[in-house]
């Protein structure tokens, strides 16, 4: 890595020159990785760039964590995230693939976009802390996780009775 403030852009003049079937790795490590709402710590990974005869296979594989709010209990803690990606970029504008890549003139490429947007989509929609969280109390709002507040924890529901017929 030679600009520590573009780390993901990386020069391939050489591989674009070199034979089909040529590959370097790129190692990557960073203690806290920040991008606008993108907040990364222990992230470590490797990138792979690759010569074909169409272009350049680029293939990422990362591990990291983000600290993430539980939709149970409210709770932050610590998510452990591992994501890895493909991406082919043409030489030619004939071959280019579904998302557009294209190898850029000077050589250098930014992988900063693709790196953020896979790590994105390994963030969980609905996370949660622990398997087994218990949530918050339904009326006094307690953590269920740190202690038993002695609350009923069923919903009132209008089919509440119906659960009698049942038993019965």
């Amino acid at each position: 890595m030679t600009n520590p403030r573009k780390p993901f852009r990386l020069n391939v003049g050489f591989i674009i020159k070199a034979a089909v079937g040529f590959n370097r790795d790129f190692d990557f490590y960073f203690p806290r990785y920040v991008d606008d709402d993108l907040v990364l710590t222990e992230v470590e990974g490797l990138i792979n760039v690759g010569r074909t005869s169409q272009g350049l296979i680029v293939q990422g594989n990362f591990s990291g964590h983000t600290t993430l709010e539980c939709v149970r209990c409210l709770t932050t803690f610590e998510q452990p995230l591992k994501w890895e990606f493909t991406e082919v970029y043409a030489f030619k504008i004939d071959d280019v693939a579904e998302f557009g890549l294209i190898v850029p003139e000077d050589g250098q490429l930014d992988l900063q976009t693709i790196f953020r947007e896979y790590a994105i989509l390994e963030i969980p929609i609905q996370p949660i802390c622990r398997e087994d969280c218990q949530g918050l109390c339904i009326e006094c709002g307690q953590n269920l996780n740190e202690k038993d507040c002695g609350h009923s924890q069923t919903p009132d529901s209008p089919f509440a009775t119906l659960e009698n017929l049942l038993e019965d």
